[in-house]
């Protein structure tokens, strides 16, 4: 009995285009990095959350090409989850991003995972993969533009705070001085205070104790005099990088320096980050939460979110609580409605926060003032005339003509009204 020859089974062209697409899927990894001050632990998984291989790398240049090159060696890296993007996992996350791999930024797991599965650094790496994999509280990192507004930022802010504590501790060492000292400098400002005791003569007295008491103070007042010369170096060179970076933000009616300073750096200079005007609110703590109960039925201020990016708009509502007209007839309107200081206050804070998101995600060129000093110099009036014109302080006409404060409308009219005097 002869055998036939098997003849070849010809696989139907759906199944073939199955099998191609699952090779094509298991070529793709997901990758995830626990990133340290010293090393970097990097992990891949395959689309379907499968471990792949792990491996620990140095935080150096040299450090970041192998972990790259170990994980392209896997496979195609289709996104890599990285804890602390902005921290001990900045140079990596730049790294990756020169390579043109997608990088998302991953919160630490929560405590209640870690008590049951235990903490390690493959154990974190391996998370941090099926967090990206799974898409769950996964954020876009930060630009490196706000990097160095960030450092200005965090100077500044030290600064003051200190300067703030040594003259807390000069007037309490005032307090039990000898009664010479204490009746000398008895009724000055703080601003006074500390010109007079940074310039006097404490060998001038001959009571010991008085002496040692007067060489301190005049230490601590020449201390606070240096953090006042840093304080205003800071500022100018924060204020200039704000107004280049975004002059409609620093613009707006309300927002200094450093409030812009503070929006910016909470945006992270990168609109994409900012897919909604609500997501903003919510990530400025400024979205209202529901408090209702029964028949009452209202909404409260958000407690979460970035606190200093919600106090940057507390003080911008602040502002214009207590010099923008618009603002006031609005809080006006309000308060003959029912509504409460504090819900006032809630709702203001959240349309300035709708404002500052169109700023942040829109270039808008601000306009210059520096035509009105000349057009009011050029008609021979003073800053007084104009002032009384108005209603308003000579120091508001001097600082919005020098550009130090801005106000769109009011410096329109006063345009309109130099042309036409």
């Amino acid at each position: 009995m002869s055998c036939l020859p098997a003849l070849p089974v010809c696989a139907h062209p759906t199944q073939v285009r199955r099998d191609t697409t699952i090779l094509a899927e298991s070529a793709l990894l997901i990758a995830g990095a626990d990133t340290h001050a010293d090393t970097v632990h990097v992990a891949a998984i395959t689309m379907t959350g499968a471990a792949v291989a792990d491996r620990q790398f140095p935080t150096t240049r040299v450090g970041y090409t192998a972990a790259i090159s170990f994980l392209t060696s896997l496979g195609q890296v289709e996104r890599i989850g990285v804890e602390g993007t902005a921290s001990y996992g900045a140079g990596f996350t730049r790294a990756l991003t020169a390579a043109g791999i997608s990088v998302v930024e991953v919160t630490r797991a929560v405590k209640s995972t870690r008590r049951l599965k235990g903490k390690s650094d493959p154990l974190d790496a391996y998370s941090a993969a099926r967090t990206t994999l799974a898409d769950d509280g996964l954020a876009i990192p930060k630009d490196d533009a706000t990097s160095g507004l960030r450092a200005l930022h965090i100077a500044r802010r030290s600064a003051v705070k200190h300067r703030t504590a040594v003259i807390n501790q000069l007037k309490a060492m005032l307090v039990s001085a000898p009664d010479s000292v204490r009746e000398k400098y008895r009724g000055l400002t703080t601003f006074r205070l500390i010109e007079s005791i940074a310039r006097c003569r404490p060998d001038a007295l001959a009571d010991p104790w008085a002496q040692s008491m007067l060489v301190a103070a005049k230490l601590l007042a020449q201390r606070v005099q240096f953090l006042e010369a840093q304080s205003e170096t800071l500022q100018n060179q924060i204020d200039a990088l704000v107004t280049e970076a975004n002059p409609g933000l620093r613009s707006a009616y309300g927002v200094g320096p450093d409030t812009a300073a503070q929006l910016l750096i909470t945006a992270g200079a990168n609109s994409h980050r900012l897919h909604s005007e609500a997501a903003f609110a919510a990530l400025c703590g400024v979205a209202p939460v529901p408090a209702s109960s029964g028949k009452t039925t209202r909404h409260r201020l958000s407690r979460g979110g970035d606190r200093a990016a919600n106090n940057a708009l507390h003080r911008i509502a602040l502002v214009r609580l207590s010099s923008h007209q618009p603002t006031r007839d609005y809080a006006q309107r309000q308060l003959l409605n029912g509504h409460s200081k504090m819900e006032i206050l809630r709702k203001l804070k959240r349309a300035i926060a709708r404002e500052i998101f169109k700023l942040l995600t829109r270039q808008i060129e601000a306009p210059e003032y520096g035509d009105l000093r000349p057009a009011r110099q050029a008609k021979n009036i003073t800053v007084t005339a104009a002032a009384h014109h108005f209603g308003v302080w000579p120091t508001v006409i001097s600082r919005i003509e020098r550009g130090l404060q801005r106000d769109d409308t009011f410096a329109a009219n006063y345009r309109s009204w130099l042309k036409a005097a």
